[in-house]
């Protein structure tokens, strides 16, 4: 790829701007009927076989749609097309101009930046790389360079070429490559095990064979995973969101959980009860900006497999309450009791922004699922409904916003 800086998108696009992610899926979780948007992008694709912004907002509709399949054929097309693309600011005049590195793939395989920047002063070009894409010509001037490329199988090849790419980057780069690929879920576990206060569970990659010799007694589940017993969890490496997730009590749960699945590598760790003394599992979404913890949601629920979609939040106004006091009480709270393990896990990943999916546990510890760069992060849910959570949120994007800041003043290239 060219480093060369060049002067940045003209003031007369010959098509209509590209909307992104952040108000596509403020519509979605609205509830908005994403049809009549589906077919004007269409008819607009289909009138000018140019339009990428027209085709790569159309894939974002189709995956809010769950037409997954179709969304990455027309996403891919698009990269084909177009590689660079510009959210511009909406305010008059752009405070910060941002290089953000992405790369193909669904909803999951980047940090979803445009909903951190919705409404800010900070100009986003969006440049999409691939192995198997054509470097682009020129890059438009920018105050830095984010890498938003979300760790995974898939990604680690191309998280490699951007190593070796942003070693002598004209601009800061935030988010270094390098710290990214280590967020795997048992590459984080061998890097944070030991932090203090920290517990996060062994994981370990195991092949469909493996799984199958385990589940028929002909491998101990000891030979695995450290003084582990059943039960265990399993999930198909680079799966999210719950998807193919599962808690086996027994090795005959292994099998009947193999025939639902056709991959062929899975995640295997031990199942941590975490349940709260009312009987209620509690999961909280920590974003580090710069080393400082934002508590960002507070998922509960009678069900050990939590997301905050499917936690119920919306039903009760006691659980609200509960993660509107959370939010309250956040830095002098949570955030004070875990402090020292905060400070030892930013010092250890190396990144100005990331996030930690967590519990705590009866003994005060923090109880780690999972950390990562690409947690969803927002200020779409009602506000009738959780009136508590816009100025929270407005506490994280202004963090967000006044890091960037920082590092486009820096003289290093990679933090």
């Amino acid at each position: 790829m060219t480093q060369k800086i060049s002067l940045p998108f003209g003031t007369s696009p010959p098509h209509p701007p590209l909307l992104g992610l952040a108000p596509l899926m403020r519509m979605a979780l609205s509830g908005a009927d994403l049809m009549p948007l589906k077919k004007e992008l269409i008819a607009r694709a289909t009138a000018h076989a140019d339009d990428a912004n027209s085709m790569l907002d159309l894939s974002i509709v189709l995956q809010l749609m769950m037409q997954h399949d179709l969304a990455m054929g027309v996403q891919a097309q698009a990269l084909q097309m177009q590689q660079l693309y510009h959210l511009p600011t909406s305010c008059e005049a752009s405070g910060l101009r941002i290089l953000v590195i992405m790369g193909p793939g669904n909803l999951m395989a980047n940090a979803p930046l445009d909903c951190l920047l919705e409404g800010s002063d900070v100009d986003v070009y969006i440049l999409y790389i691939s192995l198997g894409l054509a470097s682009p010509k020129w890059i438009p001037e920018h105050d830095l360079l984010f890498c938003a490329v979300n760790q995974s199988e898939y990604n680690d090849p191309l998280l490699q070429h951007m190593e070796k790419i942003l070693v002598e980057w004209p601009r800061p780069v935030v988010n270094a490559p390098a710290a990214i690929r280590r967020m795997s879920r048992d590459g984080a576990w061998a890097w944070l095990k030991s932090l203090p206060g920290l517990i996060m569970p062994q994981t370990v990659r195991i092949e469909r064979t493996g799984l199958e010799q385990l589940a028929r007694g002909e491998t101990s589940l000891n030979c695995l995973l450290e003084s582990a017993i059943f039960p265990i969890i399993l999930r198909p490496v680079d799966s999210h969101a719950g998807h193919s997730l599962v808690k086996c009590e027994s090795a005959a749960d292994i099998i009947t959980y193999l025939n639902t699945q056709t991959e062929a590598m899975f995640y295997l760790a031990p199942f941590v009860d975490y349940r709260s003394a009312d009987g209620q599992y509690r999961k909280y979404r920590i974003m580090l900006v710069d080393g400082k913890p934002y508590a960002c949601h507070l998922a509960i629920s009678d069900d050990w497999m939590i997301h905050y979609l499917n936690a119920g939040m919306e039903d009760s106004a006691q659980k609200r309450a509960e993660e509107a006091s959370f939010m309250a009480d956040f830095d002098e709270g949570f955030a004070r009791r875990h402090a020292e393990t905060f400070q030892a896990l930013a010092d250890q990943v190396g990144l100005a922004y990331f996030g930690i999916d967590c519990a705590e546990t009866p003994n005060g510890k923090l109880l780690a699922f999972e950390v990562d760069v690409g947690m969803v992060v927002h200020d779409m849910d009602p506000i009738d409904l959780y009136p508590y959570k816009k100025p929270q949120m407005q506490k994280v994007f202004a963090a967000f916003r006044q890091m960037l800041e920082r590092h486009a003043a820096k003289d290093h290239r990679v933090g």
